[in-house]
């Protein structure tokens, strides 16, 4: 029984929240919904896709020490192993069956994206820029393109405004991502993890945020001017306010002291981001529902 709790616990299923925020904003930008496929295609993704991925990375790893969404993991057993090779199994097939080819696709591509940054063959995450990368692009614009396909079971028209969104969620995800390390960097190193947010020190990953979020912002207002609805920009801004009010708080508490650089401030740092980013999203679907 305890087995089972732990391997249930190191799924992290509640971790998907602050994963959400991408599909959110494809829900909201989509043309067309099929709510069927929209209902499946989040399930897929948030109680299938992600908890898998987290699964998987923490029978890697044996992580002794906190990690996003455990302060204190218990050890990985072949159980969790076995249970996250099901479960993507499970979201290949469902997404085929029940949704599109194109999805199914997709899912099948984030699930190999997964496994290459995690597994002892390939490892990417323990390279600085390898792993960023694939995580930056794999988590934000492969991720809304996946999203989308899932929602309308259509692939996203590759134009320039579909260009200018994929391009903001990646510069969000490499905004939030250098931040999610910045408290690991002792653990990481012990298992010959060099992380980008370890290569830029702790000033510089909050220097580095601050500027994928300019660059995230930037292409959030090509994209909305683009499809004259520029106002939404300004909605978006308004959610951002909390959030860079934390980050800004916690960046002079970081400068006094690193030890401010923990797993209590990250996971502060993760909610209020997520938080704000599901209710923008979720305000800017309502307001293009209605309109």
């Amino acid at each position: 029984m305890k087995d089972i709790k732990n391997t249930l616990k190191l799924l992290r299923i509640p971790f998907s929240l602050f994963l959400m925020p991408l599909f959110l904003l494809a829900l909201s930008q989509a043309y067309t919904v099929n709510w069927q496929s929209a209902v499946i295609s989040f399930l897929i993704i948030h109680l299938l896709v992600y908890p898998a991925s987290n699964g998987y990375n923490s029978y890697i790893d044996k992580d002794t020490e906190s990690i996003g969404g455990l302060e204190h993991p218990p050890q990985p057993t072949k159980t969790l192993f076995y249970l996250t090779v099901v479960m993507d199994l499970f979201a290949v097939a469902l997404s085929a069956l029940l949704i599109a080819p194109v999805f199914s696709l997709c899912i099948l591509i984030y699930i190999l994206a997964s496994k290459a940054y995690s597994s002892n063959l390939i490892r990417l995450k323990k390279y600085p820029v390898s792993g960023f990368l694939t995580v930056v692009i794999f988590q934000g614009a492969f991720t809304y393109y996946m999203s989308i396909a899932g929602i309308t079971g259509h692939t996203l028209i590759l134009n320039q405004k579909a260009l200018f969104i994929l391009l903001a969620c990646s510069f969000q995800i490499a905004g939030a991502y250098p931040l999610t390390q910045i408290y690991q960097h002792r653990q990481d190193l012990k298992e010959n993890v060099r992380t980008l947010s370890y290569t830029l020190g702790y000033r510089g990953t909050f220097l580095f945020t601050m500027n994928m979020f300019i660059l995230c912002n930037v292409f959030y207002f090509l994209y909305f001017d683009n499809i004259n609805k520029a106002t939404h920009f300004y909605v978006i801004q308004l959610f951002f306010i909390p959030i860079v009010g934390y980050f800004g708080y916690w960046f002079y508490l970081v400068l006094k002291n690193r030890a401010n650089a923990d797993f209590k401030h990250t996971m502060a740092m993760n909610l209020i981001a997520s938080i704000c980013m599901n209710s923008c999203f979720i305000v800017l679907f309502i307001i293009n529902r209605c309109s």
